[in-house]
C-alpha cells in the first residue's frame, strides 16, 4: 500500500507542475497538444478541450506538449498564430515560471493543510546529558522541561537550540522538575556537531538532547498563513542550499538520492500517517519546483535562460547552438537521474 501511495503522490505533485504549465499557456493563446503524466507508451489516453490526456507507461515525470515546441527536436517550430514559437520572450518566460509557481503554490497549501491539522513538534525536554557539559555541570537532568531562556519564553527544542546557538556570554534558564521551578545559570560551549547537510560545523551547545516528546502546534488563521508560508521559504531555501553545496563539492555525490528514494521515503511517511505524507508531498513538490528552475537546457531554467538572452540581445539564440546544449541537458539529466539510481541501489543493497 505504501508503494501506491508514493507513485499517486508523486504522479499528483508532477500533475499539478504540468497543470501550471497548461493554464499559462492556454491563458497565453497557446494550442496545447498532449498533456501527459509519464513517459513512454501510452496506457490510457481521453481528448478534452482540444487537448490529449495520457497516462504513459515510465512514471517518472510528464510534459505539455504545445504546439511548435519540441525539447526532442528544437528545430521543429510552428509560426500558427496559436504556437509557442510566435510569442514574446516574456510570455513564454511566463508560461516556462507557471509549472515550478503551481509546485511552489501547492506545498504552500499542503502546509497550510498541516498547520490546520496541528503539526506535532519537538518540546524543550530534556532528554540524555553529555558529561562534563555545561548542562552537567549546571545540574540539568533528563525529564527537565526548558520553560525559558534569558527571560524569554521557550515552546519547542527549536525556539531553544536557536537562542543558544546565538547567545553571547551566560544563559538564565527557568526549567520545570517534577511540578517545581527551578534557576539555572551556564555558559554554552562552542562544539563540533554535523549539520543536516553532514557537514562538520562548530556550533555553541549546552551538552543536551531531546527526550522526544512532542505537543500540537495550536495555531490561529493568521499564524496558519505565516508557518504555511515560512516552511515553503525554508524547504526552498535548504533544496537550493544543498544543490549549491552538491555542485560545489561541499556534499559529497553519494547523497544524492533518485526516484527509488523518494518512494521509499513517502511509503515510510504513509506509515507514519496522513501528516507525514503532507509534510513529505510537500517537500518534494518544492523540490520539484527548484530543480526545474535549474538552468539546464532541457529543464524549464533552460529554457528562460535561452528567452532571457532574446530579451537582452534582441536576437534569437542560434538554433545550432540550442540544439548542442539541449542535447547537453539531456545527457546531464539522464546522467544525475543514473547517479541518484545507482546511489538508491547501493543504500538498498547495504
Amino acid at each position: 500500500m505504501g508503494w501506491l501511495v508514493s507513485l499517486l503522490v508523486l504522479s499528483a505533485l508532477i500533475f499539478f507542475h504540468e497543470l501550471g504549465h497548461y493554464l499559462a499557456a492556454r491563458f497565453m493563446g497557446v494550442y496545447v497538444e498532449v498533456f501527459s503524466i509519464g513517459f513512454g507508451s501510452k496506457l490510457f489516453a481521453f481528448r478534452a478541450w482540444g487537448t490529449e490526456w495520457r497516462i504513459a507507461a515510465i512514471p517518472l515525470g510528464g510534459y505539455v506538449k504545445m504546439k511548435g515546441q519540441d525539447d526532442s527536436d528544437p528545430t521543429k517550430k510552428s509560426l500558427d498564430t496559436d504556437s509557442y514559437n510566435v510569442k514574446t520572450p516574456w510570455q513564454k518566460i511566463f508560461i516556462l515560471l507557471a509549472g515550478p509557481f503551481a509546485n511552489f503554490l501547492l506545498a504552500f497549501f499542503l502546509y497550510f493543510a498541516i498547520a490546520l491539522g496541528g503539526p506535532n513538534i519537538l518540546s524543550p525536554v530534556i532528554g540524555e546529558i553529555t558529561k562534563d557539559s555545561p548542562a552537567f555541570i549546571a545540574g540539568l537532568e533528563s525529564n527537565d522541561t526548558i520553560l525559558s531562556i534569558n527571560g524569554v519564553s521557550i515552546s519547542t527544542w527549536k525556539e531553544m537550540a536557536e537562542i543558544i546557538s546565538d547567545s553571547e556570554g551566560s544563559l538564565y534558564l527557568e526549567i520545570q522538575r517534577g511540578g517545581f521551578i527551578e534557576y539555572k545559570t551556564l555558559i554554552p560551549k562552542l562544539s563540533q556537531a554535523t549539520n543536516m547537510y553532514g557537514e562538520s560545523v562548530q556550533k555553541k551547545m549546552i551538552g543536551i538532547g531531546s527526550a522526544g516528546v512532542s505537543h500540537k502546534l495550536e495555531l490561529g488563521i493568521s499564524e496558519t498563513f505565516t508557518y504555511a508560508a515560512e516552511q515553503t521559504v525554508f524547504a526552498s531555501t535548504l533544496i537550493f542550499t544543498g544543490l549549491k553545496k552538491l555542485i560545489l563539492g561541499e556534499v559529497p555525490a553519494k547523497e544524492l538520492g533518485g526516484v527509488i528514494s523518494i518512494v521509499k521515503l513517502t511509503s515510510d511517511a504513509s506509515a507514519a500517517g496522513w501528516m507525514s505524507v503532507l509534510f513529505f508531498a510537500a517537500l518534494i513538490s518544492v523540490n520539484l519546483g527548484v530543480l526545474n528552475l535549474l538552468p539546464i537546457p532541457a529543464l524549464d531554467g533552460g529554457h528562460i535562460m535561452f528567452n532571457l538572452y532574446e530579451l537582452i540581445s534582441r536576437k534569437e539564440p542560434n538554433e545550432a547552438i540550442i540544439v548542442k546544449l539541449t542535447i547537453a541537458g539531456w545527457v546531464i539529466l539522464f546522467s544525475l537521474m543514473g547517479l541518484g539510481l545507482y546511489n538508491d541501489i547501493t543504500r538498498l543493497v547495504g
